[in-house]
């Protein structure tokens, strides 16, 4: 049911004048993926520099509360950036997009992402002011940083892994791969 309904809106949005012209757009569509890679590159990396310190294997010597404040603005504008691209590049091409497997754990991953961001965020304002100079982070704050660094690098390959058809719809035999994927029997729409 829940299937269904997914693909039901994204054959809508299929049908759309804008997604049809952003999927066959000669340029746009490529200039809108590589953007979405090049932001990738910055907040990612950005985030990962930050995780690294938080371990201590990366810049100990600099104090964390300043890489965060000087690393947040340009981490969260590549995120924001990165995340209106990703949706675009979904919107281009929606029924193939939303019977994705790898979309669908990229996205259970992200979730985690964001709740794993939300605690690291209070645990790290709440506690910098007793190790900001320390050449670790305290453990709860340790364990978040490797979560981090472990889910994004899933996130970024299950979304090169979106690039393939490995588990299309048109091509699967397993049931319980159908139903992860969201395929609706004799309803696919490549």
């Amino acid at each position: 049911m829940l299937n269904e309904f997914i693909f039901n809106i994204a054959v809508w949005i299929d049908d759309t004048r804008w997604s049809a012209m952003l999927h066959e757009s000669y340029y746009m569509y490529n200039w809108v993926e590589s953007t979405h890679v090049l932001t990738l590159m910055v907040s990612l990396g950005i985030l990962f520099l930050i995780d690294l310190r938080m371990l201590g294997v990366a810049l100990p010597d600099v104090p964390a509360s300043r890489i965060a404040e000087r690393l947040n603005l340009p981490m969260l504008v590549g995120f924001s950036v990165m995340v209106i691209t990703g949706i675009l590049l979904v919107y281009a091409v929606p029924v193939r997009s939303a019977q994705s497997v790898w979309l669908r754990i990229k996205m259970v991953l992200m979730l985690g992402c964001l709740v794993n961001a939300i605690f690291f965020h209070r645990q790290l304002s709440a506690s910098v002011s007793s190790w900001d100079n320390e050449p670790r982070a305290p453990r709860k704050l340790r364990i978040g940083a490797m979560l981090s660094l472990g889910g994004w690098a899933l996130i970024v390959m299950c979304g090169r892994f979106i690039a393939y058809d490995w588990f299309d719809c048109q091509y699967n035999d397993s049931e319980l791969l159908a139903v992860v994927a969201g395929c609706i029997d004799g309803q696919t729409r490549f």
